[in-house]
């Protein structure tokens, strides 16, 4: 499989967030990709006070990722969105995944939401409006069992140990991981992700300034199971590409048995 993530720098134009988007996955198709991946929020992020409201999961916005992986012939992991919640007050961090023919694939919802207090740093909840998912997804990409999170989920190793003994073989992280966090964070995270469960780790990360007074880190990367890092994006609105070889995986697994070898459950 060829894997393509996609780094945008969404603000509060959704229309000019989508049609960046659009640009992102075409270039991503013209290179031979077979699943590009989006970032968290990928079509608005910006003041609360101008949100689009909140969505189905086959409203607008799914509508126009399914009709973008369909006219462009590739598996489209739409970043997330605010789908419509429990209540008046809460949205949920949705994942969509279309498939080539515009199907559906899979949905996920962020089970860890990022309440955060940092002095003179960050001062964050996000659960105060959005309610968290509860079910873990593996879902079936192009024949590839694929583990799905988004952003905070990646300080969480029991998620992906949970993945990975429900079978995947990829592990997808859309995010929009804060700079201050994202320097130290973001890669060494991402590394031990991939070499702990022994996947492929597909990371797209939006990129900037972002109001009000958000800044997130880029650096959209893919990395083998071994811990390497096969391809990184520049600090830009771009894509990066790599070659995921299911072969050398279960290779890594064969030598260096450590799920098999796992202890507790």
């Amino acid at each position: 499989m060829r894997v393509a993530v996609c780094q945008l720098n969404s603000r509060d134009d959704r229309d000019h967030n989508l049609g960046v988007a659009r640009g992102l996955l075409e270039r991503a198709a013209a290179v031979g990709a077979d699943l590009a991946v989006l970032p968290e929020y990928v079509d608005y992020l910006g003041p609360g006070k101008t949100a689009p409201k909140p969505e189905p999961i086959d409203g607008e916005f799914a509508q126009f990722f399914a009709r973008t992986a369909r006219e462009l012939g590739l598996w489209v992991h739409a970043g997330s969105f605010h789908e419509v919640g429990p209540d008046d007050e809460h949205t949920y961090n949705t994942t969509l995944v279309f498939s080539p023919g515009g199907e559906l694939a899979a949905t996920y919802r962020k089970i860890h939401l990022y309440d955060v207090e940092i002095a003179g740093r960050v001062s964050y909840q996000e659960s105060r409006s959005v309610s968290p998912g509860e079910r873990t997804v593996v879902a079936d990409i192009a024949g590839i069992p694929t583990g799905l999170s988004i952003c905070y989920d990646l300080r969480f190793p029991e998620l992906y140990r949970r993945l990975a003994i429900d079978g995947a073989r990829v592990l997808v992280v859309p995010a929009a991981f804060m700079m201050h966090t994202g320097r130290d964070h973001w890669e060494v995270l991402l590394r031990a992700r991939a070499i702990e469960n022994q996947c492929y780790v597909v990371a797209a990360g939006q990129i900037g300034d972002h109001e009000p007074s958000r800044t997130c880190f880029g650096r959209s990367m893919v990395i083998d199971p071994w811990g390497t890092v096969l391809a990184q994006a520049p600090d830009d609105v771009t894509i990066a590409t790599a070659e995921l070889d299911l072969a050398r995986l279960e290779k890594i697994r064969e030598e260096l048995p450590s799920l098999a070898n796992r202890r507790l459950p």
